[in-house]
Protein backbone atom coordinates (compact mmCIF):
# COMPACT_ATOMS: atom_id res chain seq x y z
CA UNK A 1 0.00 0.00 0.00
CA UNK A 2 1.47 3.77 -1.40
CA UNK A 3 1.05 6.16 1.24
CA UNK A 4 1.56 9.84 0.27
CA UNK A 5 1.98 12.27 3.12
CA UNK A 6 -0.65 15.56 2.59
CA UNK A 7 0.21 18.71 3.74
CA UNK A 8 -2.63 21.29 4.64
CA UNK A 9 -1.61 25.05 4.17
CA UNK A 10 -3.23 27.95 4.85
CA UNK A 11 -4.37 30.22 2.25
CA UNK A 12 -3.48 33.74 3.58
CA UNK A 13 -4.22 35.69 0.52
CA UNK A 14 -6.50 34.96 -2.66
CA UNK A 15 -6.34 37.49 -5.65
CA UNK A 16 -8.91 37.26 -8.18
CA UNK A 17 -6.79 38.19 -11.30
CA UNK A 18 -9.38 36.82 -13.71
CA UNK A 19 -12.57 35.77 -14.31
CA UNK A 20 -14.91 35.68 -16.86
CA UNK A 21 -16.21 34.34 -20.27
CA UNK A 22 -13.65 36.18 -23.19
CA UNK A 23 -14.20 36.19 -27.02
CA UNK A 24 -11.24 33.80 -28.15
CA UNK A 25 -9.14 37.12 -29.30
CA UNK A 26 -9.35 38.07 -25.88
CA UNK A 27 -8.38 35.03 -24.09
CA UNK A 28 -5.56 34.88 -25.94
CA UNK A 29 -4.22 38.20 -25.77
CA UNK A 30 -5.20 37.48 -21.78
CA UNK A 31 -3.11 34.27 -21.42
CA UNK A 32 -0.44 35.19 -23.76
CA UNK A 33 0.35 38.18 -22.05
CA UNK A 34 0.26 36.58 -18.83
CA UNK A 35 2.78 34.17 -19.77
CA UNK A 36 4.97 36.26 -22.02
CA UNK A 37 5.47 37.88 -17.91
CA UNK A 38 5.97 34.75 -16.53
CA UNK A 39 8.56 34.42 -19.55
CA UNK A 40 10.19 37.40 -18.73
CA UNK A 41 10.47 36.75 -14.83
CA UNK A 42 12.99 33.67 -15.76
CA UNK A 43 15.10 35.91 -18.20
CA UNK A 44 15.31 38.06 -15.82
CA UNK A 45 16.29 35.78 -12.84
CA UNK A 46 18.41 33.60 -15.29
CA UNK A 47 20.50 37.17 -16.44
CA UNK A 48 20.70 38.33 -12.91
CA UNK A 49 22.45 35.09 -12.01
CA UNK A 50 24.98 34.74 -15.25
CA UNK A 51 25.74 38.59 -14.37
CA UNK A 52 26.92 37.05 -10.38
CA UNK A 53 28.92 33.75 -11.68
CA UNK A 54 28.89 33.55 -15.49
CA UNK A 55 29.26 29.51 -14.43
CA UNK A 56 26.44 29.10 -12.11
CA UNK A 57 23.29 26.46 -12.93
CA UNK A 58 20.70 28.27 -14.81
CA UNK A 59 18.98 24.61 -15.43
CA UNK A 60 15.61 25.27 -13.55
CA UNK A 61 15.16 28.64 -15.43
CA UNK A 62 15.82 27.39 -18.76
CA UNK A 63 13.51 24.75 -18.01
CA UNK A 64 10.61 26.78 -16.86
CA UNK A 65 11.28 29.34 -19.50
CA UNK A 66 10.59 25.80 -21.80
CA UNK A 67 7.74 24.66 -20.19
CA UNK A 68 6.48 28.19 -20.06
CA UNK A 69 6.48 27.99 -24.36
CA UNK A 70 5.09 24.41 -24.25
CA UNK A 71 1.87 25.61 -22.31
CA UNK A 72 1.42 28.77 -24.28
CA UNK A 73 1.69 26.80 -27.33
CA UNK A 74 -1.04 24.18 -25.78
CA UNK A 75 -3.35 27.13 -24.95
CA UNK A 76 -3.07 28.77 -28.07
CA UNK A 77 -4.55 25.35 -29.57
CA UNK A 78 -7.39 25.14 -27.22
CA UNK A 79 -8.45 28.63 -27.91
CA UNK A 80 -8.42 28.35 -31.72
CA UNK A 81 -10.41 25.32 -31.70
CA UNK A 82 -12.51 27.38 -29.69
CA UNK A 83 -12.82 29.74 -32.03
CA UNK A 84 -13.08 27.22 -35.15
CA UNK A 85 -16.20 25.79 -33.15
CA UNK A 86 -17.82 29.78 -32.22
CA UNK A 87 -17.09 29.23 -28.68
CA UNK A 88 -15.97 31.55 -25.45
CA UNK A 89 -13.69 31.06 -23.17
CA UNK A 90 -14.07 31.60 -19.64
CA UNK A 91 -11.15 32.09 -17.26
CA UNK A 92 -11.10 31.88 -13.57
CA UNK A 93 -7.50 32.66 -12.09
CA UNK A 94 -6.93 32.93 -8.15
CA UNK A 95 -3.48 33.45 -6.71
CA UNK A 96 -3.46 31.84 -3.80
CA UNK A 97 -0.46 33.39 -1.61
CA UNK A 98 0.76 31.75 1.47
CA UNK A 99 3.83 31.42 3.42
CA UNK A 100 6.56 29.27 3.07
CA UNK A 101 7.13 26.42 5.42
CA UNK A 102 8.84 27.05 8.93
CA UNK A 103 12.44 25.74 9.03
CA UNK A 104 13.20 25.20 13.31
Amino acid sequence: MNTQKMELTEVIQKVQLIEGQFTPSEAKDLISALIKEKINFHKIQRLGQVIHDENCDTKYSEERIMDLITERKIAKDFISKSKVKGRNIKIDCVLQITYDEEID
